[in-house]
Formats: C-alpha cells, structure tokens, sequence
C-alpha cells in the first residue's frame, strides 16, 4: 500500500485543480463588474435585420469610483436618449445585463462625470 508521502503530490494536484476550476467558475459566472453609462443614440450601429439583437452600442462607461471604460453591448431596439444605464458586466462575456437607472441613483463619482 502507498504511503501517504508518496500520495501527497498527487493529492496535492487535485486540490490546485480544483481551485483553478472553482476560480475560473467564480470569474466567469459569478463575478461582475458594475459600469455606468448614459444612451448617446449617435454611438449605435445596426448590425443585423434577422437576429434578434439587432443593434450594437460603444458607449463610455464609469464604474463607482468613476474609472472609465469603452464597453460594447447590443440590443433588440434603440434605447431612450440620455437615459442612464447601469451595466454588469463579466470578464470574457462582457455586458451580460443592463437596467436603466436615474441619475440620483448613479454613485456620486459618476454623477460628476455626466
């Protein structure tokens, strides 16, 4: 029978690759950014006529503590000009969800930058 010295790093092994699956799970599925931005209907493109998302915007974003980020999302329609969005968004998907969102409630650094 093999001692536990000689399990060890086979052990050892499994429990890096579980971590890693788990990490990369967590950062693929779980994890979200949450950007700000307001609709500028001149940033939009129309990219298909027969999917059902239709339209593709490239707006500025800002996350709470105002950094700035170029996101692209895409949509079924044309969204109200000047509203404000609240996007998550995922590493490796990106925009993954958008509500719209008031200007009082966009975090004070973004409130600042519109």
């Amino acid at each position: 029978m093999e001692s536990l010295k000689e399990k060890l790093p086979m052990i050892i092994a499994v429990i890096v690759a579980i971590g890693i699956l788990v990490l990369g799970y967590y950062f693929m599925f779980v994890h979200k950014d949450v950007y700000y931005t307001r609709i500028d209907n001149e940033k939009i493109e129309q990219i298909s006529t027969s999917d059902e998302m239709k339209y593709e915007y490239t707006l500025i974003a800002y996350n709470s503590k105002g950094k700035e980020k170029e996101v692209k999302f895409k949509t079924s329609r044309e969204l109200r000009e000047d509203a404000y969005l609240e996007l998550d968004i995922m590493k490796g998907r990106g925009v993954v969800k958008w509500r719209e969102v008031k200007h009082e409630e966009l975090p004070e650094k973004v409130q600042e930058k519109y």
